[in-house]
């Protein structure tokens, strides 16, 4: 394994890439509707990776079967979330999406689960989801309703996450043992995801004709690194130092959303929502067993 300063620059870039897309998000619903904004990030992010894998010389997939498979995974990873923050940003705030996006590996460890259900839950799995939801509670003010926040953006963001649960087990499942470089993989993913969306796009994409520079380079941000560079940059983390350090920015994520929607959009935080995320993540790190705990 390399030293830690080959992978480290990366490894924090994509964290500040996936924390601020949330914020880029607010910036692109000034002028799209969230179908508008799940387009553009996705269409952006297809232009970028198939654009790279040309200069590779990366072959695409044109396989019937792994195109099926791909967009399934690409409605999974792209289509509805991408729709589903969006729509759910639209009464909430970016640091309540971003803290809610931290319970992504809660959400594929409980699809894992189902999925493989002759597959046993381990003492430290079931400790870490009760534990993690939780701390969604605590994020949310449970005891105080959900506030000013409606119960279907929450019910819609908690939808989007588990979208991303479910879409590993299947990738793992049906696309990993195609043998396709991941770089095929992703670019196709979003291509897919990207006409899947234009029809909707053509449809109700525009909210108004007000192009300020703003939020056109909010958007340009999310797709071109938000959708593109970031997927091959977190893959590069995961050759250097493995997939254990890689998939970890999920951690870093939530505290990026915080604090950038506190400095550039004025967002204000009650205490339950840092506390509660606190939770999520410690309940996250116990299913994955990155904290051991002593069965008694």
């Amino acid at each position: 394994m390399k030293k830690s300063g080959s992978w480290l620059p990366l490894y924090l870039i994509v964290g500040f890439i996936w924390g601020c897309s949330f914020i880029f998000i607010k910036g692109g619903l000034e002028f799209l509707t969230p179908i508008g904004v799940a387009f553009i990030r996705c269409a952006l992010g297809a232009l970028t990776l198939y654009t790279f894998a040309k200069i590779k010389k990366i072959d695409l997939p044109r396989g019937k079967k792994a195109l099926f498979h791909i967009w399934i995974v690409s409605l999974l990873l792209n289509v509805f979330p991408g729709i589903f923050f969006a729509l759910a940003e639209t009464k909430v705030t970016s640091i309540l999406a971003g803290i809610i996006n931290a319970v992504t590996p809660l959400m594929t460890l409980m699809a894992i689960l189902l999925v493989n259900r002759e597959e046993r839950p381990k003492f430290a799995q079931i400790v870490g989801l009760l534990l993690g939801f939780t701390g969604v509670l605590v994020v949310l003010g449970a005891w105080n309703g959900l506030g000013d926040n409606p119960w279907w953006a929450i019910g819609i963001l908690l939808l989007a996450v588990t979208c991303y649960g479910f879409s590993f087990p299947y990738t793992r499942r049906f696309v990993l043992p195609l043998g396709l470089r991941t770089e095929a993989i992703v670019s196709q993913q979003l291509i897919l995801a990207s006409f899947t969306l234009l029809p909707l796009y053509l449809i109700d994409g525009i909210a108004k004709d007000n192009y300020r520079v703003g939020p056109v380079l909010s958007m340009i941000a999310l797709g071109v690194f938000g959708s593109g560079f970031a997927y091959l940059w977190n893959f590069k983390v995961m050759q250097i130092a493995g997939s254990a350090i890689a998939s970890s920015v999920t951690y870093l994520t939530p505290v990026v959303a915080v604090i950038v929607g506190i400095i550039f959009l004025g967002e204000k935080v009650t205490w339950n929502e840092p506390v509660g995320a606190l939770v999520v993540l410690l309940g996250a790190a116990i299913a994955q067993e990155r904290i051991r705990l002593t069965r008694p």
